[in-house]
């Protein structure tokens, strides 16, 4: 290849200094041609039109000199008849001559030469090739007729007082500054209302109209009336308002004749005028109109941009908005590029609402309906995505989009996003805050399956509620529940509380404890000042600083509230305290409990490995005085710490593993998955396999070269399954087994998980499922009953239905639910002992789950639940007993938590802390634990909360409770016994269909005293009317085939799924078609008071302490060591 230097050699420096001195003449002689560009501009005519009309500011500056030349044209005017004597004359001709002076005269005739000389200036240089285009207009002839008489007046001086209609000029004026108007929009890039230049043409119009009118019927009553110019005016403004006093008339035919054209001119151009103002304002209200700059920069709003507008979606934005204090004088800009429907337009004029919302139709990505929006002054921008789309990751794709655009437009502007599938949360990494909606659902599912209710535990906590409702009820479950909804997470620091000031250089756990038998608040975590880290429950070995922030639940924060000291709360409730029912105690002898200072201390040992259980007191306690629980210690004694290590029993396991993990070749270790489906999660140190599954041993039902197994039956399985029903496997679903296989879960407690989809899994999703033990999938679908026994339904403890993305977008609102619900409904019917946790779309669809036509209890939780609506409530549906229950769920519950974030910047941290979405070091997790008969003996919630922190560190914040509903005794005086004539079922089945054939008027699976109310009134009067033993046997001849007709409906059920598993050749032992447990009803008691009763069965939410903490930086890194082994370049392999 030739070197292009040896082709082209450098000149020599003589020429180099030559060319630097003469510049380009040294060039004069070579071949080289200057080329110059855009010659065409440079012609004069072209200078002239870049002057006059294309540049921008030079034509407007023109269009202004042009307006005021006008103005000053009409002015001389009325200066020339204000000095003129209209006495003058006879006849016609004061009409056709007046009386100009010469100085009068001399300006006319100059402005008239500058007008005339730039009409036709403008006139040449927008000249297209038509002279009768540029001739024929408008404000050409009225140039012509106004300027063209006063050139002539040079000429001939005798015509100079000839009349000439200068008045004419404000229609020139109007045109002026119409086009002033425009150029002023184009000079500073904006675009200004149309409304308002609608509004300045109708004014425009309406001046000249009556200019020219007051002056041409005063120089036309020249030879009549000799109206002055005020009393012309006074005659238009009668004339045209339609009054007519009549006083003052025009008497000559041609000022009768101008008064008949000008009315019908106005009579065509002012309607013309006002429709296009009408349409122009019902466009405005439709788009919404703008924000001013002026009201931006002295209040205070915020931005709510989304791509269509719900009305569910609305009130819940306002209603969670506004239910803080601080934030009542804020107003919210809703951007939305779709027209405001009907409903939302009907909320938005009340007048609650008119005041503070503004609706704007635009778009996010226009930099035009920003500025409408004042972005760049808003204290904050929430961008919502439409989970109605068929397609999400478009909608994810279009938020997205939006946040780049605020980000751009406004980077001070603080973000708040929703974005649905967590593979995109990465690209807005840069927004304040994000929630990513499949992360926290199915991270909420999962810990459903472990700790009941947590989907609606973590509801009561991010919705803003006062404790008042159900308060009215009779039902005492629904007033307690009710008032502990009300219990919300809240921040202080320590050093200016009140709660938790004295606690400063003392234990977390003893200031929790102590914080909540003083003063009832649950401490549940803290922040260190020089720390971004939320740590929920760091210890007994973190010691509180006086800078520390603490976040703590309690009704209302502590700047709300006020203080009694202790003896005069205890004078005024001395006389209440002992009728508190069996459920309280008084409150002397609460604090006398719980202040207790035992020498024998209870047990302080470590829970077996088998889950957490409270021990009992020894016999000796038992015998004699009442037993007494440890003191929290101030500091925690490192010895007791080390004896108390959370972790020792699952690392036992660890190390120790049993004799059947060894036979099945099963054993497990800690660490991070090497593999992540999609970029963003947080690393989780979990349970898994020393070496992954193959992905044929994943498939459930289709054995393989190394299992022959084809149902989970065969597997034999110790634990319980849980079962998720899902569309597809979406990264998200990943967020549903990290938490149930995370480290702290013990290992003799993890459920095995099938994945129930209805379409195949990529090889992404099975590569990060395949070193997590006990996770299996099937393809099948919930409406089939055959895929449903196969995947193990009647060996499973939780069935988690899962809402599919087809069916969210429906042509009628609320209907995208439908065919979850008749599922789920089939599914009740069909397992009636299957725990169901079903996510909606739709919250106010959870009222059709597990639906009873002729339940009168369901009617009356619907009655209450609309009178909480009325009231005003934002948890109206909060008495549902499924949702009570934790078993229906919706993610647009959620929505509350992104609204919160803006007043308390902490709420997302602190869930996905809760969830186990993220892991901090030192933070504790969300567990439960069960109240059996052998920890009755605690009695109440405080020493319960006494005995945990002194023990295990552990700090409860709940309870869920399951009571039963029973029939009184005159109910059961009237029901039948089936013993009599169902000879042929076993003794097993008899008493298990004992309670379930009762006395019914429905053919409902369970029943309540309330639905009984009726049948037992006509059978007390039936008894009255009859003989003693013809009464007896109608009876029982009645309630016998109404039990017989229950019998056979659930009967039929049972046969039919019996069938089924017989076809397929599974074994019909474990399905048990009569254990019904419907005559239950569950609810949550958050952070209750510390005299309330323990029952059994209860449920106890804690936040326990991470085990990590605790164990030497040597056990840390051997239980590490895992994750280096599995293989670096796994994380390589994610979905973008």
């Amino acid at each position: 290849m030739v070197d292009l230097e040896s082709e082209v050699p450098p000149l020599p420096p003589r020429y180099r200094f030559r060319d630097l001195l003469l510049g380009d003449q040294g060039w004069q002689n070579d071949d080289r041609v200057q080329v110059e560009f855009y010659m065409n501009e440079n012609t004069f005519k072209e200078r002239l039109k870049l002057f006059f009309i294309k540049n921008q500011r030079s034509s407007l500056r023109i269009r202004l000199f042009n307006f005021s030349l006008k103005l000053l044209s009409c002015f001389l005017y009325i200066i020339r008849v204000l000095l003129d004597d209209p006495t003058q004359g006879h006849g016609w001709s004061p009409i056709i001559w007046v009386n100009r002076s010469l100085p009068l005269w001399g300006l006319q005739v100059s402005v008239a030469l500058i007008s005339l000389f730039e009409t036709m200036l403008l006139g040449y240089l927008s000249y297209k090739g038509n002279i009768w285009e540029q001739v024929l207009r408008i404000p050409f002839l009225l140039e012509i007729i106004n300027a063209v008489p006063f050139i002539i007046t040079i000429f001939w001086p005798a015509l100079r007082n000839l009349f000439i209609p200068v008045f004419l000029n404000c229609w020139l004026a109007k045109h002026a500054l119409e086009n002033m108007i425009n150029d002023l929009h184009r000079a500073i890039q904006r675009t200004q209302s149309a409304m308002f230049n609608q509004v300045l043409i109708l004014i425009s119009t309406l001046l000249c109209l009556i200019f020219t009118c007051i002056c041409g019927i005063q120089h036309l009553e020249r030879a009549g009336n000799k109206l002055t110019l005020f009393d012309s005016l006074y005659f238009c403004i009668v004339t045209f308002s339609t009054v007519g006093f009549g006083d003052v008339t025009p008497k000559i035919w041609p000022s009768k004749l101008l008064v008949v054209i000008m009315i019908c001119v106005a009579l065509v151009v002012l309607p013309i005028q006002f429709e296009q103002l009408a349409y122009l304002w019902m466009e405005r209200q439709k788009s919404g109109g703008n924000y001013s700059r002026h009201r931006a920069q002295t209040e205070k709003h915020v931005v709510l941009c989304v791509s269509s507008l719900k009305i569910d979606l609305l009130m819940d934005f306002l209603n969670e908005f506004y239910a803080h204090p601080r934030l009542q004088d804020y107003y919210v800009v809703i951007l939305c590029p779709t027209e405001m429907d009907v409903q939302v337009r009907r909320v938005l004029q009340i007048p609650m609402w008119s005041q503070r919302v503004i609706y704007l139709q635009g778009s996010v990505l226009k930099d035009q309906d920003l500025l409408r929006a004042k972005m760049d002054d808003a204290e904050a921008c929430f961008i919502l995505s439409s989970r109605c789309e068929v397609d999400r990751t478009a909608a994810d794709h279009q938020t997205i989009l939006r946040a780049w655009a605020v980000k751009d437009f406004a980077p001070k502007c603080p973000l708040y996003v929703q974005i649905l599938k967590p593979e995109n949360k990465f690209h807005i990494k840069f927004a304040d805050h994000v929630v990513c909606e499949e992360e926290f659902k199915y991270a909420m599912l999962a810990l459903n399956c472990i700790c009941p209710a947590t989907s609606t535990l973590i509801t009561l906590l991010v919705h803003t509620s006062r404790g008042q409702e159900g308060q009215q009820s009779p039902e005492q479950w629904q007033k307690m529940y009710g008032r502990c909804s009300g219990n919300e997470v809240y921040h202080i620091n320590l050093e200016d509380s009140t709660f938790f000031a004295e606690y400063e250089g003392k234990s977390f756990t003893y200031a929790s404890f102590h914080a909540h038998k003083k003063f009832g608040v649950c401490l549940i975590g803290v922040r260190r000042e020089d720390n971004k880290n939320i740590l929920l429950n760091p210890g007994p070995r973190y010691i509180m600083s006086a800078t520390d922030i603490c976040f703590y639940i309690n009704i209302t924060k502590e700047e709300n509230s006020a203080f009694k000291k202790q003896e005069q709360h205890r004078k005024n409730n001395e006389s209440k305290s002992y009728y508190h029912g069996p459920s309280r105690l008084p409150l002397h002898s609460v604090i006398a409990s719980m202040g207790t200072v035992a020498i024998d201390l209870q047990d302080t040992g470590c829970r077996s490995s088998s889950g957490p259980t409270l021990t009992l007191p020894s016999e000796g306690s038992k015998n004699g005085r009442r037993s007494s629980i440890a003191p929290v210690l101030e500091v925690a004694d490192s010895s007791s710490l080390q004896a108390c290590d959370l972790l020792s029993d699952q690392s036992e396991d660890e190390t120790t593993p049993s004799d059947d993990d060894i036979s099945t070749g099963l054993e497990y270790a800690k660490g991070y998955p090497p593999y992540s489906p999609y970029i963003g999660s947080s690393p989780t140190f979990c349970h898994l396999l020393h070496e992954k599954v193959p992905f044929c041993c994943l498939r459930l039902d289709k054995g393989c070269q190394h299992n022959y197994y084809e149902d989970a039956k065969a597997y034999g399985f110790k634990n319980k399954l849980i079962i998720v029903a899902a569309e597809t496997a979406g990264n998200g679903l990943y967020n549903f087994i990290v938490p149930l296989r995370a480290y702290y879960r013990p290992k003799k407690e993890l459920n095995p998980i099938v994945l129930l989809l209805d379409n195949p899994p990529d090889m992404h999703f099975l590569d990060a499922i395949c070193w997590f033990p006990m996770v299996y999938y099937m393809v099948g679908s919930i409406d089939n009953l055959d895929d449903l026994l196969r995947c193990g339904v009647t060996f499973a403890a939780n069935m988690v239905v899962v809402d599919k993305e087809s069916t969210m977008s429906a042509e009628e609102d609320y209907m995208a639910d439908a065919k979850t619900i008749v599922n789920v409904q089939t599914l009740f019917r069909l397992f009636s002992s299957l725990s169901i946790i079903t996510e909606l779309t739709h919250p106010a669809n959870m009222r059709f789950m597990q639906f009873r036509a002729k339940d009168c209890y369901s009617l009356a939780l619907s009655k209450l639940e609309k009178k909480e609506r009325e009231k005003g409530s934002n948890l109206a549906f909060m008495f549902r007993l499924p949702f009570a229950a934790g078993r229906v769920f919706s993610i647009s519950m959620l929505d509350t938590l992104l609204y919160q974030s803006f007043v308390k910047d902490y709420m997302i941290s602190i869930t996905r802390l809760l969830l186990g979405l993220d892991t901090t070091p030192g933070s504790g997790f969300l567990c439960s634990m069960k109240i059996t008969e052998d920890d009755l003996w605690i009695r109440t919630y405080a020493r319960l909360y006494q005995k945990l922190c002194s023990s295990t560190g552990d700090i409860p914040i709940g309870i869920y409770r399951t009571e039963s509903q029973k029939l009184t005794t005159s109910e059961s005086q009237i029901s039948i016994s089936v013993e009599e004539w169902e000879d042929t079922k076993d003794t097993k089945e008899q008493i298990n269909n004992r309670n379930n054939h009762r006395n019914s008027t429905s053919s409902d699976q369970s029943d309540h005293p309330l639905l009984r109310r009726k049948s037992m009134q006509w059978a007390r009067r039936l008894s009255r009317k009859v003989p003693k033993h013809s009464g007896k046997t109608a009876e029982k001849i009645s309630q016998q085939r109404m039990s017989l007709y229950k019998r056979s409906e659930r009967q039929e059920l049972a046969e039919l799924v019996k069938n089924r598993m017989k076809h397929l050749g599974l074994s019909t032992a474990g399905y048990d078609e009569m254990n019904d447990h419907q005559n239950t009803l569950s609810y949550i008691l958050i952070n209750p008071s510390p005299d309330t009763r323990l029952e059994l069965n209860d449920v106890v939410y804690l936040i326990r302490p991470d085990p990590l903490a605790y164990i030497p930086n040597t056990a840390s890194s051997r239980k590490n060591s895992f994750c280096n082994t599995i293989g670096q370049d796994a994380r390589e392999e994610t979905q973008l």
